[in-house]
């Protein structure tokens, strides 16, 4: 005799289901049913089965701003900072690693706080095989990553920088991320926590590598009211202008969509790097080796940073402005952190 057995559904099965019902079946998320569905996977509300499902069918269909946007409110709910921590000018992640040319953006971000902007930097590492992280570089430059909030905000009081990895700033975020081996894929986190801002910084600048993803990065930016944002291609997917390369800013002003285009800094590429020495970073810091690409790519990443900021006006004026931060740089002997706290 065959008996029946009724379960009741998960709370989390509808969203599940929104996506997977088939071409005919299937939509996306609304913004509302997005940040109830993070804030359940935030809460380990949720099943493993449940969460590589979600996942995996938001990558096959790929994120809507209204999903990215409740997906980063619900995220940014489960870790609300406390108050007075310090105040951040500048958010920026540090996610994709680099493969062919080393991590140059970080001389951009320390020559502008070298020059009194506040930045706070945020990202993973080690989840693709044959990349540099940015946490596995920073002690080249003097530098010790956050382990905590209050840590990075003692840290950006002090040099106007910090880095915090995620796992340290959101442990389930990173939870999800380190599935990226087992899954084959990467999720929508890499993507959402790209716009996390934890310190609501007023400034964000945030690097892409599939250009699909720009204009849904820069959209996102207006339905969480972000006062100011540029996206752009990044070289490997960071925060990174390719000095040989046109470059596509996508800016949002106050809810004002903007696109830019800025030329290429050399009339012809340079060869890739044959081995990405991290030693060459303060090498070049200090002026004791002189690389053209390198010197492009943060005089360039800096002056986008500093047009998006209101420091210039034009793209000629912020490349002149980050040059001549770049020319009169503190080329301390004795490690970048105590250069930037002098």
């Amino acid at each position: 005799m065959l008996t029946t057995t009724y379960y009741q559904e998960h709370p989390f099965a509808q969203y599940v289901r929104i996506l997977g019902k088939g071409k005919n079946g299937s939509r996306p998320l609304t913004q509302a049913e997005a940040f109830a569905a993070m804030r359940m996977v935030m809460a380990n509300e949720v099943e493993p089965v449940q969460l590589g499902a979600f996942m995996m069918l938001m990558r096959v269909k790929e994120e809507t701003r209204e999903e990215l946007a409740g997906f980063i409110q619900a995220a940014r709910d489960s870790f609300k900072l406390p108050t007075g921590l310090a105040e951040v000018d500048l958010d920026w992640s540090s996610y994709a690693g680099k493969r062919r040319h080393l991590p140059w953006f970080l001389l951009s971000t320390l020559l502008l706080a070298a020059n009194g902007i506040r930045v706070f930097m945020h990202g993973t590492r080690g989840h693709t095989n044959g990349r540099i992280y940015t946490q596995d570089v920073l002690h080249y430059l003097g530098i010790q990553f956050a382990r905590s909030v209050e840590e990075a905000a003692e840290q950006i009081k002090q040099t106007h920088f910090s880095y915090l990895p995620l796992e340290f700033l959101c442990p389930k975020l990173h939870e999800i991320i380190e599935l990226r081996p087992l899954m084959g894929l990467r999720s929508p986190v890499h993507t959402l926590a790209r716009m996390l801002n934890p310190f609501d910084a007023p400034y964000v600048m945030q690097g892409i590598f599939h250009p699909g993803y720009r204009p849904v990065h820069q959209e996102a930016a207006v339905l969480l009211n972000q006062p100011h944002l540029a996206a752009i291609k990044g070289e490997g997917g960071e925060i990174e202008r390719d000095p040989d390369l046109e470059c596509l800013v996508q800016s949002v002003h106050n809810g004002e969509l903007n696109d830019e285009v800025w030329p290429p800094l050399f009339a012809k590429r340079h060869v890739k790097e044959e081995i990405l020495d991290p030693q060459r970073l303060p090498a070049l810091w200090r002026g004791e080796i002189e690389d053209e690409y390198a010197q492009g790519a943060i005089i360039g990443t800096t002056a986008v940073a500093l047009k998006l900021m209101g420091k210039a006006s034009s793209i000629d004026e912020a490349q002149e402005i980050a040059r001549t931060m770049w020319e009169n740089r503190p080329k301390a002997q004795y490690g970048l952190a105590t250069a930037l706290a002098s």
